[in-house]
């Protein structure tokens, strides 16, 4: 469960970045501040929902698609963000085509590095917490069979 609400916030936050970026990079992508964090909110959970949904498509349908489902499904996501969100706006062909490229590599990125990072230092921090709990069960095995081995 950790783990799981880890990856949503790594998402989260790669998303914003992402966003951040595109805003920065991308003449036509225009983003309300008061919606940003929902416009947000909303894309993440769509790009969970629709890439393994299209990707299953895909793979059924179009296999020869199965390399640009990240794109795909980041134009799909950005565009029903649009619909839904009245904080996202992308102006023109080419704007929606850098947008979807911008948002999708800088997301993936970011999403690589930071899950990378955070759940490196949770798995280092739970290994580290079973080592002292391995420690302190032997301790207390030493501390027994050196009890026992005094009462007799």
């Amino acid at each position: 469960m950790i783990r799981f609400l880890l990856s949503i916030a790594v998402n989260l936050v790669s998303a914003a970045i992402a966003f951040l970026i595109c805003y920065l990079v991308v003449g036509g992508f225009h983003i309300s501040l008061g919606g940003f964090f929902i416009a947000v909110a909303i894309f993440t959970a769509l790009q969970s929902l629709l890439g393994p949904f299209i990707f299953n498509i895909a793979r059924k349908y179009a296999s020869a698609m199965l390399g640009g489902i990240g794109l795909l499904s980041t134009l799909v996501a950005l565009w029903i963000t649009t619909l839904i969100s009245g904080a996202l706006r992308i102006d023109g062909f080419s704007s929606w085509l850098a947008s979807t490229v911008v948002v999708w590599f800088a997301s993936a990125l970011l999403t690589w590095c930071l899950g990378f990072l955070i759940l490196q230092r949770w798995w280092d921090r739970k290994q580290e917490a079973a080592a002292k709990n391995s420690a302190a069960d032997a301790a207390l095995v030493r501390r027994e069979a050196k009890g026992r081995k005094g009462k007799n």
